[in-house]
């Protein structure tokens, strides 16, 4: 199967990623990840990309669905994949049906993770690190930082769900409880037992 997984900040976006993709036993794969290999690997594109994150700036649109293309033509994504946490813009939802296209793929799948926006910063502002013996709170979990982070998402990434819904992909999943629990709702929506077996679509 061939997944996007949404979600705000705090959902669990990378814990269940990993989950579902075992049960599937497809590569979870993330741009933060693709970005690491590129720029470690010293590729065409990942030298481009040093050279914008180098400057402190954002790396275009078309560098990143570029390496997403590449990474999704290897042969471990061959008979599928789910993508974390990308496209994060409508136009990356474009450019990525353009380059499966491409490749003579499209996806199956779009599974958004859903949580009220007050346990939202309950979870991210109930963060904390050790820091010389002491458990301090980082900057960016305080809750006026998580609040304005999750303000980003709303204005820049979720308008992605309406995209796919638009496409007759989405399905959304109520994230609040157990990890397990999720990770059961997001596989009855993908039409697969908690064995990666297939079956039907549930109803979302």
């Amino acid at each position: 199967m061939r997944i996007v997984l949404l979600g705000p900040p705090g959902a669990g976006k990378g814990t269940q990623a990993q989950i579902i993709a075992g049960k599937l036993g497809v590569p979870a794969i993330s741009t933060g990840d693709i970005f690491r290999a590129n720029v470690s690997g010293q590729t065409d594109l990942g030298k481009q990309v040093k050279t914008y994150l180098d400057a402190g700036n954002l790396v275009p649109d078309e560098i990143t669905v570029a390496m997403v293309k590449d990474r999704l033509a290897e042969a471990d994504a061959e008979s599928g994949f789910l993508l974390d946490g990308f496209p994060r813009s409508i136009p990356q939802a474009e450019q990525l049906r353009d380059s499966l296209t491409d490749l003579g793929q499209e996806l199956d799948r779009v599974l958004e993770l859903v949580v009220d926006e007050d346990e939202l910063v309950r979870r991210l502002s109930g963060r904390r690190m050790i820091v010389d013996g002491k458990e301090v709170q980082r900057d960016d979990d305080k809750p006026e930082t998580v609040r304005h982070r999750l303000h980003v998402y709303r204005e820049q990434t979720a308008p992605v769900a309406g995209f796919y819904e638009g496409e007759g992909l989405l399905a959304r999943i109520d994230a609040i409880g157990e990890i397990e629990e999720v990770t059961s709702r997001a596989l009855r929506a993908l039409g697969v037992d908690g064995n990666g077996e297939a079956g039907q679509p549930a109803a979302v």
